[in-house]
């Protein structure tokens, strides 16, 4: 997964482009845990389905990353793997492959406390999906 960080005051800019929205947001989730732990000592041994709704793309983005963030903070899961099944204009369904994080095993790199609306976007330019999201770190 292709993703590049920007500059963004006291906060966390992430840019992810696909070929897809499948790609594009299963790229921002695979973002999202790259940068809070070592995805390399994350077992996929644990699924879970995701459903989420929004009014645009953007807000898909969004409540999409808040719910995948949220099975960290609440239940302490950690994201190995993002298969995005189905993206329609107001819904996402994805399914998650993780485990539960484990102190003796992981690691955690940077602490991500919310995924904001501010600056969200998600556009098609030319042949790819490209989508700016920024994380309250």
């Amino acid at each position: 997964m292709d993703y590049r960080l920007f500059d963004h005051t006291a906060d966390l800019g992430v840019e992810v482009t696909g070929a897809s929205q499948e790609e594009l947001y299963a790229g921002a989730a695979f973002a999202l845990f790259d940068l809070l732990t070592d995805l390399s000592l994350v077992r996929a041994g644990v699924v879970r389905e995701i459903v989420v709704s929004g009014e645009d793309p953007a807000e898909l983005l969004v409540n999409f990353l808040r719910e995948i963030l949220y099975g960290w903070n609440g239940d302490g899961f950690l994201m190995k793997s993002c298969l995005v099944r189905e993206v329609k204009p107001q819904r996402l369904s994805a399914l998650l492959r993780g485990e539960t994080y484990d102190p003796a095993r992981h690691r955690i790199l940077k602490e991500i406390k919310a995924v904001t609306y501010h600056q969200a976007v998600v556009e098609k330019k030319g042949d790819l999906w490209v989508a700016r999201v920024i994380f309250d770190v």
